[in-house]
């Protein structure tokens, strides 16, 4: 059976999806902390158990009789090492045969202060012995069209990123290529750089809104301080929002930037355009 945690985040829905195009329901478990968030998988005939990252006694039982586990990297940022080092462990202890972790674009040299915690667990898989392969998602569309509606309200895209190129594709993206390799031989060992193919800076993003919606909108480079400044405005936390700044910096040296084409190659098409994701937000 392959294991899907965090399976009710919107990775992880979209992730299962990809999975039921694959194999058959009886063959996929989700593993959530709220059971009753996904009771429409389990009306698909995906099996439902309990599991919480930060319960390391949910996990033991939640990985029994698991081939596969895809370790959905946590959302609480600043408390992901330890959480993950439970969720490696747990499989361990069950004997699962891979673990597939959803890490960061080059989480190995990356200097952004997000890819700490991807690098850190991904030493832990290697100290760990379990079989493994890292999937090391780019940026999703995403955390950008999601905002859309405020940057076509100021005609304004913020951001630190001066001209940095950005590698993003939607985040079905890259749930197909996970559910692509959860359900081939032989991965254990395999590095991915997932990126989108057609890379753009958000000088270029804020051009398609532009010419997608009919309004005008620019893109402000924004010093990193006062970019983080106007993140808190929006109702980010200050440490949440210094770390999107410091990842925009980032992107602006490269950070977010891949032409490996690993992405497009694992799910057998170009990756979703961002002028796509543009218009499914609109």
């Amino acid at each position: 059976m392959i294991l899907v945690t965090g399976a009710s985040g919107q990775l992880g829905r979209l992730v299962i999806e990809s999975l039921l195009e694959k194999t058959a329901a009886s063959n996929i478990v989700a593993a959530v902390r709220n059971i009753d968030s996904v009771k429409d998988l389990a009306e698909k005939g995906v099996h439902i158990r309990q599991a919480d990252y930060t319960q390391p006694d949910t996990l033991v039982t939640a990985f029994a009789n698991v081939e596969k586990i895809l370790l959905i990297s946590s959302s609480e940022v600043g408390q992901r090492e330890i959480q993950h080092k439970n969720v490696i462990e747990a499989a361990k202890a069950a004997g699962v045969s891979l673990i597939a972790y959803t890490s960061i674009l080059k989480a190995d040299t990356s200097s952004l202060i997000l890819a700490e915690e991807h690098a850190a667990t991904e030493k832990l898989l290697a100290e760990s012995g379990v079989p493994h392969v890292l999937l090391r998602n780019g940026w999703y569309s995403e955390n950008y069209t999601g905002t859309i509606g405020m940057a076509l309200e100021h005609g304004a895209v913020q951001g630190s990123a001066g001209e940095g190129k950005i590698s993003a594709a939607a985040r079905a993206d890259y749930a197909a290529a996970a559910a692509v390799v959860l359900t081939r031989d032989n991965q254990a060992g395999k590095v991915y750089e997932l990126a989108g193919d057609n890379a753009f800076t958000l000088s270029e993003y804020a051009q398609a809104i532009s010419h997608l919606s009919g309004k005008a909108v620019i893109y402000q480079n924004l010093p990193e301080a006062e970019y983080t400044k106007a993140l808190v405005g929006m109702g980010l936390p200050e440490g949440f929002a210094g770390i999107l700044a410091d990842s925009d910096v980032g992107a602006s040296k490269g950070a977010l930037f891949n032409d490996s084409k690993d992405l497009s190659t694992l799910i057998g098409r170009p990756t979703t355009s961002i002028e796509d994701s543009i218009k499914a937000a609109l």
